[in-house]
């Protein structure tokens, strides 16, 4: 494993003391292809934990580990009143990893193998669109999200997450091209931002893109798992484990919290991540990530400029091996002073990818829904919101066993869903007839 040389610790919050570094790497529970147990579903409207049935009832990893606040997890479980159907728009995607609707009713997918292609309105699968750059692709790596410009209709400018291979490891990058006229190529191609340092593993990539509502572009990011990088998530100098905000151009945005700040990276938005695979900004402009943690620790951020949300020394849950959550920082803890605390958690865990603020006509009773495609749980996650908080969780879907990667609203207010395998599908959620 090799990591760059310049990685200068500047904590973000309190100067913490440094333990032993361990190099072990840690599975992910994204990579787990094992099906969890189905969870019970229960109708209540009753927004009280201690009134309601959670739909979580298995132990928790995180034995002893007590929630910050009232419902901050196991929160109420709720059948919604909106039955809907799945259709099947597409197969034989290869390992899709992102689906972005288009105006015309066509959808860019990214396969993880490094091509993106359109599928027609009508299910038909292209041909893969040339130009983009190689991609590394072991692992959890490849061609990951991707994003339509604000502009699209006008400037048919495409954006896309990858790996990219160096000669001194890899790391996540930006691209963006202009999907030509006929969408079998991105022209004026070019990589806006290459996320440092660059590392030699093959996880905990990140990464999504989202569109805040000034236009300037989220990336989120991973910490790249190992014990030996996870202090990097909290360590200014270093892109791992942070939400990054720059201009369509890859420049640090106008009004992030860090520029001009010596020895701290000016893209940086936040701090304290581990691997955020799912990002979805609300009507009023909220940024609102999902991110997998270990084992019994994935959480839902609302996601603020210049906050600490606490990995590797602030997490909830355990060791994928078993034992409390380690980092050359010392052992975490669920609460630290000046960190922030997950609005939720899932212990056991969902494995969350993709995700979409639901503000469509086609669901009315979703609306104000935040949905998480779930990897390991096999479902896709439909979380109600109230004054920023979690108050009722459905899960959909689960009966498919199928792992959901990514979830996007279409502009005619469908839900549209990949699914990860080998053979891939394209799924259209609508109202039941």
């Amino acid at each position: 494993m090799r990591v760059s040389s310049f990685l200068i610790a500047v904590p973000l919050a309190a100067t913490l003391p440094f333990a032993a570094c361990s190099s072990t790497r840690e599975a992910s529970a994204e990579e787990a292809a094992v099906q969890a147990t189905p969870a019970q579903t229960g109708a209540t409207a009753a927004a009280d934990p201690a009134q309601c049935r959670p739909l979580e009832t298995r132990p928790a990893n995180g034995a002893g580990q007590q929630p910050a606040f009232p419902g901050q997890t196991r929160g109420c479980g709720v059948q919604s009143s909106a039955p809907y159907d799945v259709q099947v728009v597409a197969r034989g995607l290869a390992k899709p990893w992102a689906v972005e609707p288009m105006p015309n009713g066509s959808f860019l997918v990214t396969e993880k193998g490094g091509q993106m292609r359109i599928v027609s309105a009508s299910g038909q699968v292209g041909q893969p669109i040339a130009g983009l750059p190689a991609v590394d692709a072991r692992g959890q790596g490849g061609l990951l999200d991707v994003a339509l410009s604000p502009r699209f209709a006008t400037d048919r400018t495409v954006f896309w997450t990858f790996t990219e291979p160096r000669t001194d490891g890899n790391g996540t990058s930006v691209g963006r091209g202009v999907l030509s006229a006929d969408g079998s190529r991105l022209q004026q191609v070019r990589v806006i931002l290459h996320t440092i340092p660059s590392y030699t593993n093959n996880m905990h990539f990140g990464s999504r893109l989202a569109f805040g509502s000034d236009g300037m572009l989220f990336v989120t990011m991973g910490e790249r798992s190992d014990t030996i990088t996870r202090p990097q998530a909290q360590q200014m100098n270093s892109h791992f484990g942070k939400v990054l905000r720059i201009t369509t151009d890859g420049a640090p945005a106008p009004g992030n919290p860090y520029i001009g700040e010596a020895q701290v990276l000016p893209e940086i938005w936040s701090a304290g991540h581990r691997n955020v695979q799912a990002a979805a900004v609300d009507p009023q402009g909220g940024l609102w990530v999902i991110e997998h943690g270990t084992r019994g620790g994935d959480e839902v951020n609302h996601v603020q400029r210049g906050k600490n949300y606490g990995w590797p020394v602030q997490a909830y849950g355990i060791e994928y091996q078993g034992g409390p959550i380690r980092s050359r920082l010392g052992p975490a803890a669920t609460q630290r002073a000046g960190m922030e605390q997950p609005v939720y958690y899932w212990d056991p865990v969902i494995a969350p990818s993709g995700a979409q603020y639901y503000t469509g006509s086609m669901f009315p009773a979703w609306r104000n829904s935040l949905f998480i495609g779930g990897l390991a749980s096999m479902r896709l996650v439909r979380v109600q919101m109230e004054n920023g908080r979690v108050v009722r969780e459905e899960h959909l879907l689960a009966d498919r066993n199928k792992r959901i990667r990514d979830v996007r609203q279409g502009p005619d207010g469908a839900l549209y869903v990949v699914t990860d395998d080998q053979a891939g599908e394209l799924w259209k959620i609508v109202p039941r007839r």
